[in-house]
């Protein structure tokens, strides 16, 4: 029976959703975000936030959840070649991704997560990596993920748990997911709080939250809040705390 968790905590609409999740599941609860030099600082900023505005307004949650951590990863920014570490327009790249992937992101934050789950005596990893509603980002799809959580169980001596809840769902589900686990407080937070525009817009406001409302993000933002307004809502929003 798993009752300890390390959520992979962004700030954004998917991490905040996922911890949620968590915090409705497990007894203890630790965050994990990463400063990898990411372009816009206010992804960090939008962390703090979030974590101080759910401890305030989920007392129930607040009694799980634990220390937060944030880990300095620049060596990403070193390798560069993507719109999320530089001041590059977004285009898609000639292997058919967008260049805002950042290789090897995913992997290496697993790999951290992994070895400070260890040392925090954290049984499940969370993260919201999905494959519906994705850029075709490979370290984001389902096999990548068992495969992470094979090589961290193998490499650590310790059987650790990978948990995805956003992997099968659309950002119209998750819109939902948030609400069958949270309520309108919920769902007002993660409007309002949370941050996902890649360009760090907090000056244009819309109904699904803050951005600039043109980047892919913002995009993907938008038509999920406007099927979850519209109830075009399927089966698998459904919360499985």
């Amino acid at each position: 029976m798993h009752t300890t968790a390390l959520v992979l905590f962004s700030g954004g609409q998917d991490s905040t959703t996922c911890l949620a999740h968590a915090l409705n599941r497990y007894e203890r609860v630790e965050t994990l975000g990463f400063d990898y030099g990411q372009r816009h600082r206010i992804e960090l900023e939008a962390r703090t936030h979030v974590l101080a505005r759910l401890r305030r307004r989920f007392p129930g949650w607040s009694r799980r959840l634990g220390e937060d951590h944030l880990l300095k990863l620049d060596v990403l920014g070193q390798i560069g070649g993507s719109s999320l570490t530089e001041d590059i327009a977004f285009a898609m790249q000639a292997n058919g991704l967008p260049n805002t992937f950042v290789p090897g992101r995913n992997l290496l934050f697993l790999t951290l997560a992994g070895a400070l789950a260890y040392r925090r005596g954290l049984q499940v990893i969370v993260t919201g990596v999905c494959e519906t509603d994705y850029s075709g980002y490979p370290d984001c799809r389902d096999d990548t993920m068992k495969a992470m959580q094979l090589a961290l169980s193998l490499g650590l001596d310790q059987r650790l748990l990978i948990e995805t809840p956003l992997m099968w769902i659309d950002k119209a589900q998750t819109w939902q997911l948030a609400e069958s686990l949270g309520g309108q407080g919920l769902v007002d937070l993660v409007v309002e709080d949370t941050h996902t525009c890649y360009e760090g817009d907090r000056t244009h406001r819309h109904d699904w939250g803050w951005g600039c409302g043109h980047c892919p993000a913002c995009q993907l933002r938008a038509q999920g809040w406007a099927g979850y307004i519209e109830g075009d809502v399927g089966s698998g929003a459904s919360s499985t705390a």
